[in-house]
Order: structure tokens, then sequence, then C-alpha cells
């Protein structure tokens, strides 16, 4: 017989992959940290993304600097949109939000654009 009220805990169906560019980023770490801002339209749904916006320190400002890499960034759905890029003990990594198993996977335009990212990070340090 199953629990009709299951626990909220345990192992869930979540998936994130993170790609990590093999840099240290030394005492530095505040230059390497940037996050996408989406500007959006629309609610629910109907949600359409019109435009990105770059912040953190200064990848984030070579990042705003790219408008192809903006535009490339655009073209994807709202989840794949936000890219999140944080500093670790021996990496730099490179990801985006939690998905289910049914929509975890990488394109190969997001794969560009997180391709696009790591080459900024290298030619930051």
């Amino acid at each position: 017989m199953q629990d009709p009220n299951p626990l909220p805990w345990g192992a869930q169906d979540r998936f994130q992959a993170h790609f990590i560019v093999q840099q240290d980023p030394g005492d530095k770490v505040i230059q390497f940290t940037a996050r996408t801002r989406l500007k959006t339209t629309g609610h629910f749904g109907s949600k359409k993304l019109i435009g990105v916006t770059w912040e953190g320190g200064k990848l984030a400002e070579e990042l705003n600097t790219d408008s192809s890499l903006n535009e490339m960034i655009t073209k994807q759905s709202i989840n794949d949109a936000t890219i999140f890029v944080d500093p670790t003990d021996n990496g730099i990594r490179i990801y985006g939000k939690w998905k289910s198993s049914y929509d975890f996977g990488i394109s190969k335009e997001l794969f560009e654009i997180y391709n696009k990212i790591a080459g900024y990070i290298k030619k930051i340090h």
C-alpha cells in the first residue's frame, strides 16, 4: 500500500549540470562572480525573454559587452537563460537552474554559450 501523504524529503528528481573551468581564482574571487538578470514581458506561460544583462564583478562587465553572446542567451528558454558563474576552491563553475529528469539536457546552443563564458574566464586571468 502506498502512503497517500508522502514525506517531502529524500531523493528528489532534480538535476543540475556544472561546467568547471580549471582555473585558480586566487584572491580575485569577486571578479569571477556573475549571473544573468533577465528582461521579460508577459506572465506565466506567455512570459517571453526580451533581453539579458549580467551582474557581478569584472567577468560580468566583460560579458555585458558581448552582444552576440547575449543574443544567443535571449533565444533560450527562461530556465536555460538563467546562468550563474561562481568561483570554487579549485575552479570556476558555470551552471543553470535545477531541472527535472524529463527536461534535463544540454543543447548544442547552450553548450556554445557556456563555452563562450569559459573563454571570457580564461581571458580575465
